[in-house]
């Protein structure tokens, strides 16, 4: 388990790679451990372990994007081998091919606008570098 970073000044070097990781488990970019989410996809106004103001993230429709992006192509070729293969009922197909897409795309949304939020901290976008353009 990682323990809680000390204060940093707003000059210091943010790291990319831990603030997505963190991100993409559901965790405060700044501290590691603190919840990001209050609900499914609220994110909470500030981390209640390190105190870092979480309410000025502007994730918008970029994790919605990414997840139909990276779903799409995950399940477009194995659509195309199991109807190569198999040549199931077209009605089967669609039931299957949607509820798959459906359950991987809830399970990854979260967790891609929790990256996303991650990286806009570790680049002090929107609010959050004080100093920051």
């Amino acid at each position: 388990m990682l323990d809680v970073l000390p204060p940093s000044d707003d000059t210091e070097e943010r790291q990319a790679k831990p603030a997505l990781i963190a991100g993409w488990r559901g965790r405060c970019p700044k501290c590691r451990t603190g919840r990001l989410f209050r609900s499914y996809l609220t994110v909470q106004s500030e981390c209640h372990v390190c105190g870092e103001e979480l309410h000025h993230q502007r994730a918008d429709d970029g994790p919605a994007y990414i997840t139909i992006l990276v779903c799409g192509h995950l399940l477009a070729p194995i659509m195309h081998i199991i109807f190569v293969a198999y040549r199931p009922n077209s009605l089967t197909m669609v039931v299957g091919f949607s509820l798959a897409f459906l359950a991987m795309a809830l399970w990854m949304l979260p967790r891609v606008k929790g990256a996303l939020i991650g990286l806009q901290w570790a680049n002090r976008m929107h609010g959050f570098g004080k100093g920051a353009p």
